[in-house]
């Protein structure tokens, strides 16, 4: 295995420079995260900040299609829908049921 200067080098030797444009907030952020020695330079914190944005993605698509899971499961069910009445009635149980509850942990 390289040692960790050589695959940085071969890392940042196929990187591609760009320009961005931050606000002052933005860039003093990352200026203090630099100079309190959270990173070595700002190109490190803004590659962190890609990194930590790439995997939130990933995690939003697998959330999303959980959900989406969820919803097809409900849609295929066989079972009958729940009537109005039905679910304000459970509603009205869980609420009593719920204050009934807090109403003996306060005592």
């Amino acid at each position: 295995m390289l040692p960790r200067s050589s695959r940085k080098r071969d890392v940042m030797h196929n990187a591609e420079k760009i320009s961005i444009t931050m606000t002052p907030d933005m860039l003093r952020a990352v200026r203090d995260s630099v100079e309190a020695g959270e990173y070595a330079s700002p190109s490190e914190a803004l590659r962190d900040a890609v990194r930590v944005w790439l995997r939130q993605r990933v995690e939003d698509v697998e959330r999303l299609n959980a959900i989406r899971a969820r919803v097809r499961r409900s849609l295929d069910d066989p079972r009958p829908d729940t009537s109005f009445d039905e679910v304000e009635a459970r509603l009205a149980k869980l609420h009593a049921d719920t204050v009934t509850a807090r109403g003996d942990a306060a005592t």
